[in-house]
């Protein structure tokens, strides 16, 4: 990770909660904040995982990094999580909702389980820990401010992840919503949508065939994929309490990419069966890969 462009420790005194924090775009979020000082509690299903990513943080940066193996589809463990972070730690002043699923899919051919698989965790279990959160800052009297990670899709619509689609839509209606409700206590909500900045889980499920990003790069304004670098400065720079007056937005992190090329993922209407089936496969694949570390964690 390169050093923020923001001033050292800006964060410093300040705990933020990152969902989804123990890998990927979650990950590059919270090592931004914490080499700016923050504190920093993950959560994720994967214990063991989560446990690595805090002790990283904490051995790199020297804050505080604490680890929560959870599930935010279950509103109950949210409860409970959210009532230990502020029992046991102090509470926090800042939340990144970004645990989120996907996977490619004809719609057609959509079963329900797999359905819900995605709008548990990005539609119910983001309004979880959101609400969990607000709800103690409201009564507290203590200010707040939430990022949800979106993507552009929210404005285009896309083909072959509707599940996801219509959830994150949910969401972005969710942080205006909340940006209005909640403005009077002092609470902000914004959220990023974010164009491709490269992960392994990512790609693995959204992109099966994509070996060469090279067709990515060539079709964006800017010329470039995204970083870890950018979404993390430009999630700090958004919950930073400096920046008070900015609420209810939904910034495209893309380098103009959805505006020059619209809805992602068009071009698999062209594929054969045999293509869908290939890429099932390579869903299923880190779908058990996911499975196996979480029950390794649960046996360490």
């Amino acid at each position: 990770m390169q050093a923020s462009t923001l001033r050292p420790n800006l964060f410093k005194g300040k705990s933020i909660l990152v969902t989804g924090g123990a890998t990927g775009l979650g990950y590059a979020m919270a090592e931004q904040l914490a080499m700016l000082g923050a504190t920093i509690h993950l959560c994720g299903r994967r214990g063991q995982v989560v446990e690595n990513a805090a002790t990283a943080l904490h051995d790199k940066y020297g804050v505080d990094a604490y680890a929560h193996e959870l599930d935010i589809r279950d509103a109950v463990t949210v409860e409970s999580m959210i009532d230990t972070i502020w029992s046991q730690h102090g509470g926090i002043d800042g939340l990144i909702n970004n645990a989120a699923g996907n996977f490619i899919s004809r719609t057609e051919s959509l079963s329900t389980r797999g359905f819900n698989a995605i709008s548990d965790i990005v539609f119910r279990g983001t309004f979880y820990v959101t609400q969990a959160v607000g709800k103690r800052w409201i009564t507290t009297g203590r200010e707040g401010s939430v990022i949800s990670i979106l993507v552009p899709w929210i404005w285009t619509g896309s083909p072959f992840v509707v599940p996801s689609a219509m959830s994150k839509a949910g969401i972005d209606a969710m942080t205006k919503s909340l940006a209005v409700e909640w403005g009077r206590h002092n609470i902000r909500l914004n959220a990023i949508a974010p164009g491709v900045i490269p992960t392994e889980g990512a790609m693995a499920r959204l992109r099966p065939k994509d070996h060469n990003q090279q067709a990515l790069v060539d079709q964006n304004p800017m010329r470039r994929l995204g970083t870890a670098k950018d979404i993390g400065d430009l999630a700090a720079f958004l919950l930073t309490s400096e920046n008070s007056w900015i609420n209810g937005q939904t910034i495209a992190l893309d380098g103009a990419d959805w505006m020059a090329n619209g809805a992602y993922f068009k071009e698999y209407a062209g594929w054969s069966d045999a293509d869908w089936e290939a890429a099932r496969a390579a869903s299923a694949e880190r779908t058990a890969d996911d499975k196996a570390a979480r029950t390794v964690g649960k046996k360490a």
